[in-house]
């Protein structure tokens, strides 16, 4: 496997930290997972916040998959596109973390960083 193939696997498993922080520092107990849900809705402040950053993560690995896996199959430059794929990693730790610190204009240049490595792939 490429590392961009475990950038991947990285990539979903991303959003189980931010939703992990919002539900095991708001007292998040076995009886709030019938409804975690709902639960989260009710939540405020940084942990609100990481909940749409989860949200936001989910949206954007499709794209992410996508595009390492168009990227290996046209027989792209191997080291671009392991770069690309750690880049957007990266990225994507740094706009979960200004995510919750609500740095709203510095998370969207990230978001944008993040989206131009995605689109790179397809032209690795």
């Amino acid at each position: 496997m490429t590392i961009a193939y475990y950038c991947v696997i990285v990539a979903i498993l991303l959003p189980t930290l931010t939703v992990g922080l919002a539900k095991f520092s708001s007292r998040f107990l076995p009886k709030d997972n019938h409804n975690p849900r709902e639960f989260l809705a009710k939540l405020t402040g940084w942990r609100q916040r990481a909940v749409w950053a989860q949200e936001n993560t989910f949206e954007s690995i499709p794209a992410f998959m996508a595009a390492v896996i168009i990227a290996h199959q046209v027989g792209g430059d191997q080291q671009t596109i392991d770069t690309l794929a750690v880049s957007y990693i990266v990225l994507r730790i740094i706009y979960n973390v200004l995510y919750i610190a609500d740095k709203a204009l510095l998370r969207t240049l990230v978001w944008t960083a993040a989206l131009a490595c995605v689109l790179g792939l397809f032209f690795a």
